[in-house]
């Protein structure tokens, strides 16, 4: 995994987790469910690129 995906992978997780803390404080779900959404593409690119160097070593 190159630090570019990992530092882009963090970045979407971070925003993942302000969007569901935003949703929570104002009470809307929608918002909330984006911030897992987020969070969950973060974590899959996350698992993907571990794969990926796992089978290049």
């Amino acid at each position: 995994m190159s630090a570019g995906d990992k530092i882009g992978n963090a970045a979407e997780n971070l925003v993942g987790k302000a969007k569901e803390a935003a949703g929570k404080a104002t009470d809307n779900e929608r918002l909330e469910a984006e911030g897992h959404t987020d969070q969950a593409k973060a974590n899959a690119k996350k698992v993907g690129e571990d794969v990926k160097d796992t089978f290049k070593s």
